[in-house]
């Protein structure tokens, strides 16, 4: 949930909001464990937890596009972040055959970065038409079924797909174009806008998104059954 390009103008700023965003993302991640692996009375398929775990997406989604107009190489990034996507497809797999991820978040990313060097040359009008046309698809395809099992990454579901991760390009493309769009309007000078010291616990955090996305999960899962051991 996640990684951003390899930055040549690093700002705090956004590596705190990063970091802001992985500590949102762990806390979803906790609830579903305890749900899913204990039975905790929690839900977190709506209300309040739903939508926590969604604006932490939102948010790496969002600082992903805008750090992508600061990026040396978003192609060779988003390439990375595509493998690392594919790995955790085929760890799943092997878990559980049924209800593995087939397009999480970082296939999300990944595609998203390759293709960003063509979107950030896009004119804003332009960029704001691409908004709105992805938001439209979304609804569009989130509002019917398909026969084929091959579209799911655009949003198009089979009535039997299931995945334990799904952010397709169609709505998501639209927050990531927002935050391309907010780069190229507010961050043309690669200065940043806050000044004073931020959490360096946090910012920490945010510089090393993709290693904490991966490792969390697994620690989180030992430490929960260290304190569920009887």
């Amino acid at each position: 949930m996640l990684p951003d390009p390899i930055i040549k103008y690093r700002l705090e700023e956004l590596d705190f909001a990063r970091g802001l965003a992985i500590l949102l993302m762990i806390l979803f991640h906790l609830i579903v464990d305890l749900k899913d692996l204990y039975d905790y009375n929690l839900d977190y398929l709506g209300g309040f937890w739903y939508w926590e775990g969604k604006l932490s997406a939102i948010i790496f989604i969002f600082l992903c596009g805008l750090s992508s107009t600061l990026s040396r190489n978003s192609v060779r990034h988003g390439i990375h972040i595509f493998i690392w996507a594919l790995l955790l497809t085929s760890i799943t797999y092997f878990y559980n055959p049924d209800f593995y991820i087939r397009f999480g978040i970082l296939h999300f990313l990944g595609i998203s970065l390759i293709s960003s060097p063509l979107i950030n040359s896009l004119h804003s009008r332009w960029l704001q038409l691409l908004i709105i046309a992805s938001f439209i698809m979304g609804l569009v395809v989130s509002r019917s079924y398909t026969a084929s099992p091959y579209l799911f990454p655009l949003g198009m579901q089979t009535r039997s797909f299931t995945s334990l991760d799904y952010y397709p390009i169609f709505p998501w493309y639209g927050i990531f174009v927002i935050g391309i769009l907010i780069g190229n309007l507010f961050y043309k000078s690669k200065q940043p806008y806050i000044t004073i010291p931020l959490p360096k616990v946090i910012t920490w955090l945010g510089q090393r998104s993709l290693a904490v996305y991966l490792l969390h999960q697994p620690i989180l899962l030992a430490i929960l059954f260290l304190l569920h051991k009887k």
